[in-house]
């Protein structure tokens, strides 16, 4: 068999095997898709009011903040799921079932691959059901048109990919899922510092520059833009580069790790 079928073959192999996984373990799952629903409640019904009022100069009317709620949310669903991946590879790692792996006539890379493309459309579902909630509770994007709709998902994918790569790198370089947890953190931080609950306009000058040139926030700023019409501006090519930029260090990384003689 050549190497591109048999690599599909293995990959999608190993893609089953994360999925079933997941499904055998739902917790880590349902605790990284809980957390973004109950800020997104939690910063509209508690600080929605006044947050209305300094984002929209006008009266406490929560479906100002919702609409500029929202694509940050859904960034920092798509930030959080790569964590479960670190600590999946990890915990991989460390029960040997990698060192099985190597022994068997599998394509190496497929190991990885199945981790990253599982991680991917967990994060995917996560955003859907995530975005059912903001428009259950009132976001609409009554102005986005079906191929904004269509590059918003593919944007979303994208920086999936790229912090998913990223977290198999920090699995594979962890010592034990405990560290693998903490090393992804940054992921989850990273969120909160970012455009996606106060313009960055809004935060003290010091701050601003921490806000603005890292890479949550240009792909944050596209995705409003993409889904409630604002200026994108070099938001979008920001965030392509960004995007670009990590999956290749990220998947660079984690081949390096993984192709390492173990110790």
């Amino acid at each position: 068999m050549s190497a591109l079928p048999l690599t599909l073959r293995d990959s999608t192999t190993m893609l089953r095997r994360n999925l079933l996984h997941a499904r055998r373990y739902p917790s880590l799952t349902l605790n990284i898709l809980l957390t973004p629903i109950v800020l997104l409640l939690l910063f509209v019904y508690v600080f929605g009011g006044v947050m209305s009022a300094g984002i929209g100069g006008g009266g406490a009317d929560r479906s100002e903040y919702i609409a500029y709620l929202v694509p940050g949310i859904l960034l920092m669903t798509i930030g959080a799921t790569p964590a479960g991946t670190a600590v999946s590879v990890s915990m991989d790692m460390t029960e040997g079932i990698i060192a099985r792996f190597r022994t068997m006539a599998i394509h190496r890379g497929s190991v990885l691959i199945g981790h990253m493309v599982g991680s991917v459309l967990q994060a995917l579902i996560s955003v859907v059901l995530v975005g059912a909630v903001a428009v259950a509770i009132g976001f609409r994007s009554t102005d986005a048109t079906a191929l904004e709709w269509l590059a918003a998902f593919g944007l979303l994918a994208l920086v999936s990919v790229a912090f998913t790569w990223i977290a198999v790198g920090m699995g594979l370089a962890s010592p034990n899922p405990e560290a693998a947890s903490n090393n992804a953190l940054p992921l989850i931080i990273l969120p909160f510092i970012s455009s996606a609950f106060v313009p960055i306009d809004a935060m003290p000058g010091w701050f601003q520059p921490v806000a603005e040139y890292q890479p949550f926030t240009p792909a944050i700023e596209t995705l409003r833009g993409l889904l409630l019409g604002t200026e994108i501006g070099h938001s979008g090519w920001l965030t392509v580069i960004w995007s670009v930029g990590l999956t290749a260090l990220g998947y660079w990384w984690s081949r390096s790790l993984f192709d390492r003689d173990p110790r």
